[in-house]
């Protein structure tokens, strides 16, 4: 990250294509709340923040939004919830359907060959046969575990898992009001403390040096489960890290900046993620922050986004 604002990123890249054959429909519904849904209180919720660190992001400024009471998953949803989703709907992916979703590199098993690499990001692989039940390509369905969170599930298939439980992707507002717990202007969903390479590890994120080398000192080289760590003062699990979190918002920035109103041009239809994943490194992606934001095609998947859902109380 530089002085202007700017960062490259571990972000998901874009898909650029038509999705080729296949039916993403649902048969059937279930509605639902979880069990365990954390009720979260509304009120005034305040997004964004005053002391951005990537501000062409569109990180601030801090502004208040008025939230109606809401319930959330206190984690991410995973694997296995997503394989009930599956079993009860016949629902494909657009993994699936497409037939190839993008894999960080050091995922990739040599016996899947040659891959093609995502220009300006080489560590994004095109990996044919990664899907949600086979998150490294072909023949790795051992790597689906089922306590750890779904991984290539574009915006459309969060959704369409969301409206299945009888609830819906929780909006960038209702998702920092969440993160917060009612403790203001935090960076992160426990406090202020910094995490490092050494012994402050509060998340799954990279530690080492992106893209090549990650000591694991949080325990863990990809995903970790849905329950690791600990909670934020609501009962909330890894609201950063471990998986971007699809939201419903669009993804939009107020800027007078030629810079970024070229990026947006590009960008039309992105929807807004959340709270970085285990790829994220403050030297490289420094998203893992409750007000960072990432604008995603919500056609792509990649083997670090997921998301939770919300529900009415």
């Amino acid at each position: 990250m530089n002085g202007q604002g700017t960062t490259k990123t571990c972000c998901a890249p874009a898909r650029n294509e038509t999705r080729n054959g296949g039916k993403v429909n649902i048969t059937s519904r279930r509605h639902y709340v979880a069990n365990d849904a954390v009720k979260i209180p509304g009120g005034t919720a305040l997004v964004g923040t005053n002391k951005p660190q990537i501000p062409d992001d569109g990180e601030s400024p801090a502004r208040t939004v008025a939230l109606k009471p809401f319930r959330m998953a206190p984690m991410a949803v995973s694997n296995a919830e997503f394989r009930n989703f599956v079993l009860d709907t016949g629902y494909v992916t657009e993994a699936e359907c497409f037939g190839w979703s993008f894999v960080f590199w050091a995922q990739v098993p040599e016996s899947v060959g040659q891959t093609e690499g995502v220009a300006q990001a080489q560590w994004w692989r095109r990996v044919h046969g990664a899907s949600w039940f086979a998150p490294n390509g072909p023949d790795t369905e051992e790597a689906c575990k089922p306590n750890h969170p779904v991984v290539h599930v574009s915006w459309n298939d969060a959704r369409s898992y969301a409206r299945w439980a009888g609830g819906r992707l929780p909006t960038e507002a209702e998702w920092e009001h969440a993160a917060r717990a009612g403790q203001g202007d935090v960076r992160f969903p426990w406090g202020a403390a910094e995490p490092n390479d050494t012994d402050i590890t509060p998340c799954n994120i990279w530690q080492g040096r992106f893209p090549k080398v990650n000591t694991c000192v949080d325990g863990f080289t990809t995903t970790a489960p849905v329950c690791s760590f600990e909670p934020n003062p609501w009962g909330l699990y890894n609201l950063i890290g471990n998986v971007w979190e699809w939201t419903a918002d669009p993804y939009r920035i107020r800027s007078l900046k030629t810079s970024v109103k070229t990026r947006l041009s590009k960008m039309k239809g992105y929807k807004t993620s959340k709270g970085g994943s285990f790829l994220c490194h403050r030297s490289y992606c420094y998203r893992y922050r409750i007000a960072a934001r990432s604008g995603i095609s919500p056609d792509s998947s990649t083997s670090h986004q997921g998301f939770r859902v919300v529900w009415p109380t």
